[in-house]
């Protein structure tokens, strides 16, 4: 039986899927589950209310949303429930996603939204900061993230070894 998610991941359009794609993995990497759709804040404003308004009640604990250009997803997200909100800014115009962050980070007070880099590392880094928030819950996925975290710091360790070796092979230490 597939759990139920934890994660509601929405884009405002299909065209967002591969930068959205990063934060499915992410999420799958600590074997969180989650829920994708697609759908947009401006074209269909009671699908996008209605899925957030049952969200809670569906066992969701965070939201995340992608969108580019005027990127009111997030915010319009933000406005219907107490869950958290993440935003991730997509480069879908000339402006490469600027607009998008602005836009995702310009808030009024009472509507919080946490916003994200531009683009995959932002989809990804989205994953990963739900992850947190639950974890401050979950005990066992709290220890994967310090695994995780522990990961990262072993990868960059030998990264700069083998850095040192290449240079002292290069004659250059």
């Amino acid at each position: 039986m597939k759990k139920k998610p934890l994660v509601g991941i929405l884009m405002g359009s299909d065209n967002d899927y591969d930068i959205m794609v990063e934060t499915g993995r992410a999420l799958k990497q600590f074997d969180i589950p989650f829920e994708m759709i697609v759908s947009s804040a401006h074209r269909t404003p009671e699908r996008t209310t209605t899925f957030v308004r049952q969200a809670k009640t569906n066992g969701i604990k965070v939201l995340i949303a992608g969108a580019g250009a005027a990127a009111h997803l997030a915010g319009a997200i933000a406005a219907e429930t107490t869950l958290p909100v993440v935003a991730v800014p997509i480069d879908a115009t000339a402006m490469r996603g600027l607009d998008a962050l602005l836009a995702m980070v310009q808030m009024p007070a009472g509507i919080p939204v946490a916003t994200m880099a531009i683009g995959k590392a932002g989809a990804r880094n989205a994953g990963i900061f739900a992850a947190q928030i639950i974890a401050t819950s979950d005990e066992t996925l709290a220890l994967k993230l310090e695994a995780y975290k522990q990961e990262m710091v072993a990868g960059v360790i030998k990264k700069a070894d083998a850095l040192q070796q290449r240079l002292k092979d290069d004659g250059l230490d």
